[in-house]
């Protein structure tokens, strides 16, 4: 999966040949290094990584700090503003709204709760859900966060990042155990990721709540890390309706992806 800055830098690529504006691509690529980065940063790092000059780094970055996309820091570096908050927030609901008709397509040929979630920072945050007919049905809200590590939409979007950006991602929020199933290891849990890579698909199997099982699959080339799911009983979601039901996801995947990249392209 391609880093935010790198697909920016290729958006800003076909910008400027089609008559963007420089400083805009610029400013929007700095914020996305900075993201990479973890939030927050020195003028130094964001040149060395972008190959602008420091001059003009510095410029970007004032008109930054004083619109509250970014802030200086203390110790003089720089971190992602408040402001970014809002604008992030809104663009999640937009998301989640363009994704709930394929949601909803979902529910319909799989009989299962179908969700939708983003990599943010280093939690998994659902950002839309359509719910099962069945009255025993499983609810994850929309706004929850949680760990990745003993999840299957998890699992699905840090797949394909490099092991030790995974080592230290697990390093930082722990392995904390919600059943004796979770995989509380990051040998295990890199273990995990190499099945999933062979699969084409994630499963969680009981790791975040006993008798619930979970399919899901990243969206590949969506413009923020982003997976889908179905989840429901695990006495429902067996073996032979895992292999009918990867198919449906993977197309479905495939499908919001026209739409999500069509929105950005726009």
């Amino acid at each position: 999966m391609p880093s935010s800055s790198a697909s920016i830098t290729d958006a800003a690529k076909s910008a400027s040949a089609g008559g963007g504006v420089q400083s805009l691509e610029r400013a929007f690529d700095l914020l996305e290094r900075m993201a990479d980065a973890g939030g927050e940063v020195g003028l130094s790092e964001l040149s060395a990584s972008s190959g602008l000059p420091l001059p003009t780094i510095h410029r970007l970055m004032r008109t930054l700090v004083v619109c509250g996309y970014v802030r200086q820091q203390s110790n003089r570096r720089y971190a992602l503003g408040p402001r970014l908050i809002r604008l992030g927030e809104s663009a999640s609901r937009l998301l989640g709204t363009w994704a709930r008709p394929y949601l909803a397509r979902l529910v319909e040929e799989t009989g299962e709760t179908a969700n939708m979630a983003l990599l943010d920072g280093d939690e998994i945050v659902y950002v839309a859900q359509v719910p099962s007919k069945h009255s025993m049905r499983m609810f994850t809200e929309v706004g929850r966060r949680v760990l990745p590590h003993s999840t299957g939409v998890g699992k699905a979007l840090l797949a394909h990042i490099p092991p030790d950006d995974v080592r230290a991602l697990l390093a930082r929020t722990g392995m904390p155990a919600t059943t004796d199933k979770t995989i509380t290891t990051p040998d295990g849990f890199l273990r995990a990721l190499e099945v999933v890579r062979g699969a084409g698909y994630a499963v969680d199997d009981n790791e975040q709540e006993i008798g619930v099982r979970c399919l899901a699959v990243p969206i590949p080339n969506s413009p923020t890390a982003a997976a889908i799911s179905i989840s429901g009983p695990a006495g429902r979601l067996t073996e032979s309706a895992t292999a009918r039901i990867v198919p449906v996801l993977q197309e479905v995947a495939r499908d919001l992806s026209d739409v999500l990249t069509s929105n950005t392209q726009a």
